[in-house]
């Protein structure tokens, strides 16, 4: 198992979008920190990098758009999967997410309570299946996520 330790190797080309900046980009709303993260997604595709959406995320996103009522946000999301590359959820990634999830525990690191799904792990499992070491997690969340993957905010990766 690889564990991250935070930092974002040098010649990483591979990003894997966290439910939160996928949220901002499939925001329609024109606030000043969504359009920063469009700005900050252009720019990696810019640079040649591979940008994947993975189904946990896309999940993660969807439920609360579905559950407000906002179209327009779904339209936003849809257009994102179908345009950038979209990592499906499978039975060997659940079940390196089951082993990520025990292993965590036993170190006494949960990235999140006994009885809880625990997307962190599955998009850590996600991102181990690309088997590519130098992919980074681009999040809000690198607390939980670098006890098992790298994961840097997105505002860091640049």
């Amino acid at each position: 198992m690889r564990l991250g330790n935070g930092n974002l190797p040098p010649a990483s080309r591979t990003i894997v979008i966290d439910a939160g900046p996928l949220g901002k980009l499939s925001n329609p709303r024109a606030t000043e920190l969504n359009f920063e993260c469009m700005e900050w997604l252009e720019s990696q595709i810019a640079q040649r990098r591979r940008i994947i959406i993975p189904e946990i995320a896309d999940y993660e996103v969807r439920r609360e758009l579905l559950r407000a009522g906002k179209s327009s946000g779904l339209r936003r999301l849809d257009w994102l999967v179908n345009s950038l590359e979209y990592m499906e959820l499978n039975t060997a990634v659940m079940r390196r997410a089951a082993e990520l999830w025990a292993e965590v525990r036993r170190r006494g690191q949960p990235t999140a309570s006994n009885d809880a799904l625990d997307g962190d792990v599955i998009l850590c499992a996600q991102t181990a299946m690309l088997a590519e070491p130098d992919a980074v997690i681009a999040t809000e969340n690198v607390q939980h996520l670098s006890r098992l993957w790298t994961a840097k905010h997105w505002r860091e990766i640049a």
